[in-house]
């Protein structure tokens, strides 16, 4: 069975400048799909693409089974949902939902039972007559989001939808999305930059820079076995350490010289051959004294910041290398480590990520 959307090596050129640089993409119907990456690697330039707003240099673009070519924007199965909401304030939060079906002829008590239906989804039934102005900026979102979904699009597409919004509502908003998303069964491709509002609102993310998809995979897999250097850096804070191969079994490879870093790996890399390493802040622990733990390694504490639920921590080893580190608070006969003072780190070789690049 195709898939619901298909774009087949689509790349789109203004003057000299390559937006979108020769991307295939396959997605589901009904999928809540993200595109993460950060200002001007193209994801906001692919939205129009699928909406029709700009034309693909090259390449097809295939929508529920059709070829989009020629299709104007008002004849594609698509609505878009823009970052700053676009709602007219002369109208009440009822007439900004209901515009669209006006315009398609939709009238009377058809009309209402939509838009009550509509507003209800969102929660927003008690305020059907307020104006744009008389609202929070979440309730503004909610009403945008409603529009966008009134003629019952196939696609919805929404460019940095919940970027007006402070980070708590921000965060409350987004599992509100992901509801109505499943409640509706509508397929969703959101763009974004905000890293966890990705892992939270998306069953798969697609990574992009300088026009193209670097990996598109489910958000724990990205964050946990990323491909490469770049998605690693990317998708939160992460510590790379590079080195040589000095030991190699069955299970996994043992750095050579001062940090013998076991990592346990499938790739085969043979004794001598360059590696990056890379460890998540949260896989460190940081102790006082010394254990027989794995991949144990003295520290000496470079900065610390206090965040109520944990401390984040950059340490150093002898050789230079820094950690970064998040111990979480917890109730503990050992006094944290401060400025300056010398302790040790360790962590799982299960827990190392090993990249060839």
């Amino acid at each position: 069975m195709a898939p619901f959307i298909r774009l087949k090596f689509v790349s789109k050129s203004f003057a000299d400048v390559v937006a979108v640089d020769n991307l295939s993409l396959d997605i589901e119907k009904g999928e809540l799909f993200c595109l993460l990456g950060a200002s001007g690697c193209g994801k906001s330039t692919l939205l129009r693409l699928l909406a029709g707003f700009e034309s693909p240099t090259k390449g097809t673009i295939e929508i529920d089974g059709h070829d989009m070519a020629g299709v104007a924007p008002a004849d594609r199965p698509v609505n878009f949902m823009f970052q700053n909401y676009a709602l007219f304030p002369h109208m009440s939060v009822a007439g900004n939902v209901g515009y669209g079906l006006r315009r398609a002829g939709v009238r009377g008590d058809a009309l209402d039972e939509r838009v009550n239906a509509l507003l209800k989804l969102v929660r927003l039934q008690n305020l059907g007559s307020r104006k744009p102005h008389q609202l929070s900026g979440g309730q503004r979102q909610r009403v945008a989001l409603a529009r966008a979904l009134a003629r019952r699009p196939k696609l919805l597409l929404l460019d940095e939808p919940l970027a007006a919004l402070d980070k708590k509502l921000r965060e409350d908003t987004q599992f509100e999305l992901v509801d109505i998303q499943e409640k509706l069964d509508t397929t969703f491709i959101v763009v974004t930059h905000d890293q966890e509002e990705a892992m939270t609102l998306a069953g798969r993310i697609g990574i992009m820079d300088a026009g193209q998809l670097v990996q598109v995979d489910e958000p724990r897999k990205l964050y946990e076995r990323p491909k490469n250097s770049f998605v690693a850096d990317f998708l939160g804070t992460i510590s790379f350490v590079d080195g040589v191969v000095g030991q190699r079994d069955k299970t996994g490879i043992a750095l050579d010289g001062d940090l013998k870093i076991r990592a346990i790996t499938n790739l085969d890399l043979a004794v001598g051959k360059a590696v990056r390493l890379a460890i998540r802040p949260e896989k460190i622990c940081l102790s006082r004294t010394a254990s027989t733990a794995p991949n144990q390694i003295e520290v000496v504490v470079e900065d610390l910041a206090y965040l109520g639920f944990a401390t984040n921590y950059r340490v150093k080893t002898p050789s230079g290398q820094m950690f970064k580190l998040q111990q979480q608070q917890r109730r503990s006969n050992e006094t944290p480590l401060s400025w300056g003072e010398t302790g040790y780190v360790h962590f799982d070789p299960q827990d190392v990520i090993v990249l060839e690049d």
